[in-house]
């Protein structure tokens, strides 16, 4: 059995960049239709390899 479904703003803090990125993916070329989930785990991965390469970056400088 399921938990209560949560909306995008509640999963991701950010409901700004999940919503430019769902817009991104229907105004582009990809799929018929985006799932719900998709642009917030775009958004999750875009936000990780960020932090990574940022601390890459210190690490060098």
């Amino acid at each position: 059995v399921k938990g209560k479904s949560k909306s995008r703003s509640v999963v991701l803090d950010s409901s700004s960049r999940s919503a430019g990125i769902h817009r991104l993916l229907r105004k582009g070329n990809y799929a018929e239709r985006v799932g719900a989930g998709a642009p917030v785990y775009l958004a999750a991965v875009m936000e990780y390899l960020a932090a990574e390469v940022l601390e890459l970056a210190g690490n060098a400088a």
